[in-house]
């Protein structure tokens, strides 16, 4: 009787699943295999491998995304706004009638960083590679910006500096300079007003990067929480490990 039952209990169970459609056991195989490796412990050098694989598709992401027209004019983050030593500049000038030129010019540096970071993501990942195993293990733990924040502390002054000569070049294009020196010089025109004139090219050139940056802590939280976004398998390992 125990034994008509367990068949019974067998054929039950196996009956539906040999009918399915959907039942796969290519799939099955693959992903007990695809269990099995993912449970083993990383080493080191998987860890560095990943979390560069990590930065080099956060950047090449954030860049694409600030390259794009409007990527910095329309974002309500990193949109570069009137250089802040020349607010009262601009204040004034709006208020005698001048907000269309004001604008032109904001517009203008704004292209400027969007033609810039279409160079970005090179000198950034040049920069990834540069990273060690102590750095890995240190951001794999860490916050949820920490390979960013390495990232920015490792190489921004080696960026801006291979940056600006870019942003030079973007402010050349759109012809920013055409825009501002009509605004400085009306300005400067007014009495009493202390006259400004600051530097465009550095200026610009740090919130380009500083806009980079926060796309890439973007990419990074998004690679970190959402599993969708582990777009290899190197990815799933590294941070799917990290819980």
């Amino acid at each position: 009787m125990k034994t008509s039952i367990q068949k019974i209990f067998i054929a039950f169970i196996l009956f539906p699943l040999a009918s399915c459609a959907q039942w796969d056991l290519n799939k099955i195989n693959k992903t007990i295999k695809d269990n099995t490796r993912f449970n083993k412990p990383l080493s080191n050098d998987e860890i560095v491998k990943g979390l560069k694989e990590a930065l080099t598709i956060g950047s090449n992401n954030s860049a694409g995304a600030a390259s794009k027209v409007d990527g910095y004019f329309k974002h309500p983050v990193i949109k570069i706004p009137f250089p802040p030593e020349a607010r009262d500049m601009e204040q004034k000038l709006r208020s005698i009638g001048m907000d269309k030129q004001v604008d032109e010019f904001v517009l203008t540096m704004n292209r400027a960083a969007e033609e810039a970071a279409k160079e970005a993501a090179p000198v950034f990942v040049e920069a990834v590679k540069q990273m060690t195993i102590t750095d890995g293990v240190k951001i794999l733990k860490g916050k949820d910006d920490e390979a960013t924040q390495y990232l920015k502390r490792s190489t921004s002054v080696e960026l801006k500096s291979k940056f600006q000569p870019i942003v030079k070049r973007a402010i050349d294009k759109v012809q920013v300079t055409s825009y501002w020196n009509p605004l400085a010089s009306t300005y400067n025109r007014i009495p009493f007003v202390t006259k400004v004139d600051p530097n465009l090219e550095d200026y610009i050139t740090q919130k380009a990067l500083d806009g980079l940056f926060y796309l890439v802590a973007q990419e990074e939280l998004k690679i970190r929480k959402d599993p969708v976004a582990r777009v290899t398998d190197l990815l799933k390992r590294v941070f799917g490990s990290n819980k």
